[in-house]
């Protein structure tokens, strides 16, 4: 975000800028740590039970609407729904870091622990959850006393207008990315992306989760209902999971198209160069 004194002095491409909070900066690598943990976790727990199911209940006979596994001729695949993917190599069946085939769901390397340990894993992600989550709700709290939503996140109505959404859309498909002030702020699909993640995809991880244990249900009994039971709880929790990842991708897709160095640098020191504007 720029800050009010980089407004007051009318920067121009080529400036330097004060373009993020210390807060910001610590809350975005600690998220960036704890993020990768929890995924990595979560895929070591999924190894457990490689399916996922709408509802109540979930067995091994039960029909499950994803499936990773191994067929009949050993080779491993994606399932969800009635579409089945070939994965052989990559997930279902790969080889550990000793050569050793390995038949289960997600590999060694995206794993954590990297060996197969269920009851770590969940020691790791519950334990991580916990500060995942009140991280993300201090930070939301603080954004709303310093006016950070109000003033950086929250859309415009102007910005809202599908022929605006539209044009930001195509100049981003074009490479054609904001210069001078207009880069340190938030355009509207940042905007809307930041939004969906920090106010359904994160808040609906936290929520998902908590419907999967058992002395929550017992305690807060409507999460159940909710989502509909435990399983699809368990369904949701993962797809929130893949949107974040697709984020996570998209983002630093979007750092590398921007320029990495620039990028980090603001997110380490604050510090921002606007990039030079055109010429006409």
């Amino acid at each position: 975000m720029t800050t009010l004194d980089a407004e007051t002095r009318n920067p121009k491409g080529g400036d330097l800028v004060k373009r993020h909070r210390l807060s910001t900066r610590l809350w975005h690598w600690i998220n960036a740590a704890m993020f990768f943990i929890l995924l990595m976790s979560g895929l070591m727990i999924f190894n457990a039970h490689p399916r996922l199911y709408w509802g109540e209940y979930g067995a091994n006979l039960d029909p499950a609407w994803l499936q990773i596994g191994v067929d009949d001729q050993q080779a491993g695949y994606l399932r969800i729904g009635d579409a089945r993917i070939g994965t052989d190599g990559v997930l279902g069946r790969w080889e550990d870091a000793d050569g050793q085939l390995r038949n289960r769901a997600f590999p060694y390397w995206a794993t954590l622990p990297s060996n197969y340990n269920l009851a770590l894993a969940r020691r790791w992600h519950l334990t991580f959850a916990w500060v995942f989550a009140v991280g993300i709700f201090v930070y939301l709290v603080w954004s709303l006393l310093n006016r950070h939503v109000g003033r950086d996140l929250l859309p415009r109505r102007d910005e809202m207008r599908p022929s605006h959404i539209l044009a930001d859309l195509r100049d981003h498909m074009r490479l054609k990315l904001p210069r001078g002030i207009e880069a340190a702020r938030y355009n509207i699909l940042q905007k809307l992306a930041y939004l969906s993640v920090a106010l359904v995809l994160i808040p609906g991880m936290v929520l998902t989760g908590l419907t999967m244990s058992p002395q929550m249900d017992a305690s807060w009994p409507w999460l159940l209902d909710l989502f509909g039971g435990r399983q699809s709880a368990r369904s949701l929790h993962f797809i929130f999971a893949f949107l974040l990842v697709l984020f996570v991708i998209v983002h630093l897709v979007m750092v590398l198209i921007a320029g990495p160095f620039n990028e980090i640098r603001s997110m380490i020191t604050g510090w921002f160069r606007l990039p030079k504007e055109r010429s006409k």
